[in-house]
């Protein structure tokens, strides 16, 4: 990891100045553009042409992206509800248990959010309707991976929110399968129905509909890169949740910070993606030597995120030593964070100060890896810097709202003057002429 001294020298770098989509592809990522394509593409030139060519050629796209890119060769797209009953034999009754325990917190959390949330009303003949969106996408990462748990995390919200219907797409494993963790959680957050197609040319599925999948109102879920881009290409064909690049971990600590959780929650964090950020901002060089000293013994190699994936992505991390706390705030809020860790002595005293981060976890008993799996607040969160005017997922993402203006003739004989006047500064005399007729009541 990087290491920097002082505010002046840690703001600079942690001021983000490059635009999305202009990061640096890992090198086996850009072979297997070449492979596909034939030439060097950019990853957005690349999404836009996965993109365009499932808009033109629907399931047959789908079906050569899904071999070319994921080297499964599929029959049919759509998992069928035998898979699904299945994946439940093939489950530990110890993992069915905990995401069950994980969609009744995940749920629970959400309900509280919608008694508390935007509600339909009419006052003095202005109001809003709220309704839920009708049919959502949401994403699922996987392929040699499985996360049952953002299933959990993106389908949940829209069924509490009232969603009429909810299609997932993830990517299937080489045999041509979904992981049976992945249709368990489905199956318990009540997804609809499910589609084997991973990568950009899901997005575009889901966007622009096939024979097989349906277009949708809303894609939501997080992705890599190619994701992430096709997701921001096709925002306006239908809505977007946001652009949930990779996986951002920044650590506020000072002398107080046991370093050894230091250390193992930013490895966890790399573990995600070569592309992660890990950040470490604390007041205390100390801290700061000891926490460098305990990462690589964090390192643990799995069969899913081998040891050179933490690596790489900690090669781009930053260790920071300032020296107030007021600076690191400072910092923190300037960075904006996907999650933000506050592990300083009294933490929950520093909340008030966080303007800009996805999701705050304070003190050392709430570590981010437990918000990504179970204790209930979405775990899809703005990255990017996004969090200075975004929002983690959550109901609001799945409504919409129609305003309503039901005025009486008094209202408008009150407000129609001064309406009239301002359409008259603006030059729209039609527009004028259309409230003048109302409060004379004059007829052709």
């Amino acid at each position: 990891m990087k290491r920097l001294t002082g505010f002046n020298q840690a703001k600079s770098l942690l001021t983000r100045r490059v635009p999305f989509g202009s990061v640096t592809l890992p090198p086996e990522w850009k072979a297997r553009i070449k492979d596909v394509f034939g030439e060097e593409l950019s990853a957005e030139s690349a999404v836009k042409r996965i993109l365009d060519d499932v808009r033109d050629r629907g399931d047959e796209a789908l079906l050569h992206y899904t071999k070319k890119l994921d080297g499964v060769e599929l029959g049919k797209l759509e998992v069928s509800r035998e898979e699904t009953s299945i994946a439940y034999n093939e489950t530990s009754k110890e993992l069915i248990s905990a995401l069950k325990l994980a969609a009744e917190r995940i749920r629970d959390f959400h309900l509280q959010c919608q008694r508390k949330g935007v509600v339909s009303f009419r006052a003095g003949g202005l109001g809003q309707q709220v309704r839920p969106l009708n049919r959502v996408g949401i994403y699922v990462p996987g392929g040699a991976a499985s996360y049952p748990s953002t299933v959990l995390m993106a389908a949940i919200p829209a069924r509490v929110a009232g969603v009429k219907e909810i299609i997932m797409a993830t990517p299937p494993k080489k045999e041509g399968s979904i992981p049976a963790a992945t249709l368990v959680a489905a199956d318990i957050a009540k997804v609809d129905r499910i589609f084997k197609i991973g990568g950009a040319q899901a997005i575009g599925a889901l966007a622009f509909g096939t024979k097989s999948v349906p277009q949708v109102d809303k894609i939501c879920g997080p992705g890599n890169i190619f994701v992430v881009l096709a997701k921001k290409m096709v925002y306006g064909v239908v809505d977007i949740d946001g652009l949930q690049g990779p996986s951002e971990i920044m650590i506020i600590a000072d002398e107080t910070a046991n370093p050894d959780l230091c250390a193992v929650d930013l490895v966890a964090q790399a573990e995600h993606d070569p592309l992660a950020l890990a950040v470490l901002i604390t007041t205390s060089a100390d801290l700061a030597d000891k926490v460098d000293a305990e990462l690589a013994k964090e390192l643990i190699p799995t069969g899913l995120t081998p040891k050179t994936v933490p690596s790489r992505a900690l090669e781009n991390g930053v260790i920071a030593v300032v020296d107030t706390l007021d600076e690191t705030i400072e910092l923190a809020n300037l960075f904006a964070p996907e999650h933000l860790s506050l592990m300083v002595k009294n933490a929950d005293a520093y909340l008030g100060k966080i303007a800009n981060a996805g999701c705050v976890f304070v003190g050392d008993n709430s570590p981010v890896a437990l918000g990504d799996y179970i204790a209930g607040p979405s775990h899809v969160l703005p990255t990017g810097g996004s969090a200075r005017f975004g929002s983690p997922l959550g109901i609001n993402d799945f409504v919409k709202i129609t305003n309503v203006i039901a005025l009486d003739k008094a209202t408008l004989m009150k407000l129609g003057p001064a309406a009239v006047i301002m359409a008259k500064a603006e030059g729209l005399l039609n527009h004028a002429r259309a409230i003048e007729k109302r409060m004379t009541g004059k007829k052709r």
